[in-house]
């Protein structure tokens, strides 16, 4: 299948991580220039080698608001940005919601909301000046299904899900499509500390704990699994593409079916 984005240039935030990663080798593949962003210089390293190579690499903080203006100018000086992934994000604190500190509740936020309002206030515009864009955020089934010991992460994710409803309309019409994927418990760093964390309290190993968070946190997830990153990047790749040039301010879900509500 052809998605049309070949010679579009993908910024993709959270690069080196397992779903940035595993988007970057399908938009490559179908001959997008690639672009990768992430805090740690030596790990960007890493995930160029593992793609055979990309146009570029930005280390950037996406807690410091200076670093967006270098971000959009250094894009912006290879040409100007068609696609932005931006898969940065933090579970964050976890604990009884009133016990959390302003801090914790602050991190999430700008983490995992702030920063993508903040880029989408600076790469836009470049894509406006084309004529043709692609942002695709991702939450997490926590924004719709918010669950009490996530509550950070929970309101982060959901206010992220109103932003890209809400600036998906006027810039709709400007050739610009927004959109989110939200995907449930996959297999990454993230998935597996929250795992480790409820081992060592339970004594159980790692999968017997998974099973149990399944059973106990997860009731809708029949298939008894993490998903993988490799199920939840083609979809992502697809909102990027020239194919998905009617679809507006939509959030998928690739969640196994955690959320019990219909999608409406």
């Amino acid at each position: 299948m052809d998605l049309g984005i070949k010679g579009k240039r993908a910024l993709i935030t959270g690069g080196t991580g397992g779903m940035g990663l595993e988007t970057a080798k399908l938009l490559k593949a179908e001959g997008a220039t690639i672009v990768l962003s992430d805090m740690d210089q030596e790990a960007l390293d890493k995930a160029a080698e593992e793609l055979g190579g990309v146009e570029a690499l930005i280390a950037a903080d996406l807690t410091k608001p200076a670093e967006f203006d270098r971000l959009a100018e250094r894009m912006k000086a290879l040409g100007g940005t068609d696609i932005l992934v931006h898969t940065t994000g933090i579970t964050g604190a976890k604990g009884d919601p009133l016990e959390m500190k302003d801090e914790d509740w602050e991190e999430a936020w700008t983490i995992d909301f702030m920063s993508a309002v903040r880029l989408s206030r600076v790469l836009v515009p470049q894509m406006v000046d084309k004529g043709w864009g692609r942002c695709v955020f991702v939450t997490s089934e926590n924004a719709v299904q918010p669950y009490p010991d996530e509550m950070v992460y929970n309101v982060a994710k959901a206010a992220l899900l109103n932003f890209v409803k809400g600036v998906s309309m006027p810039y709709s019409a400007k050739g610009v499509l927004i959109n989110a994927v939200s995907p449930a418990f996959i297999e990454s760093p993230m998935t597996d500390g929250m795992m480790e964390k409820r081992a060592e309290k339970s004594g159980e190993s790692k999968e017997e704990t998974i099973q149990s968070f399944l059973k106990e946190e997860r009731p809708f997830m029949k298939q008894g699994r993490r998903g993988k990153v490799e199920e939840v990047a083609p979809v992502i790749a697809l909102l990027c593409s020239d194919l998905a040039s009617f679809t507006v301010g939509s959030a998928y879900r690739v969640d196994g079916g955690s959320v019990g509500a219909m999608n409406i």
